[in-house]
């Protein structure tokens, strides 16, 4: 599994912007997708997740009401809709697949198996 991450850049606080991962294969469908970030000096989190079926989804405190994670199973990606962006939510963006539903969703990073390689969100004061 390939996870390509994108929409990343620069954004005032306040403002808002949409992560997409594209993941290449053709059993996304039965993927649990989590996004994770990682801040400068600090170590990788836990942002949000959904259930293959996107059914379920999970959250962090620190975005719930802000973030909203969805995916489209017929074009294998995974969104993180992001709005009221702050500048503590600065960070590099990871989307994750997790290969097999465990009937909960997973929030641990050693949970998920396939990792994309990130793309940076800046957002200024």
């Amino acid at each position: 599994v390939q996870l390509q991450a994108s929409g990343g850049g620069l954004v005032q606080a306040g403002g808002s912007l949409r992560l997409s991962c594209a993941a290449s294969g053709r059993t996304f469908s039965s993927y649990d997708m989590g996004w994770f970030r990682q801040a400068p000096g600090k170590e990788r989190e836990f942002v949000a997740a959904i259930s293959w079926s996107g059914v379920s989804t999970s959250y962090a405190d620190s975005v719930k009401g802000r973030f909203t994670i969805s995916r489209d199973n017929a074009r294998n990606t995974v969104y993180l809709q992001m709005n009221s962006l702050k500048p503590e939510d600065t960070a590099v963006y990871y989307c994750a697949a997790l290969v097999g539903s465990r009937g909960f969703i997973a929030t641990m990073e050693y949970e998920y198996d396939y990792w994309g390689q990130g793309t940076l969100v800046t957002v200024s004061s």
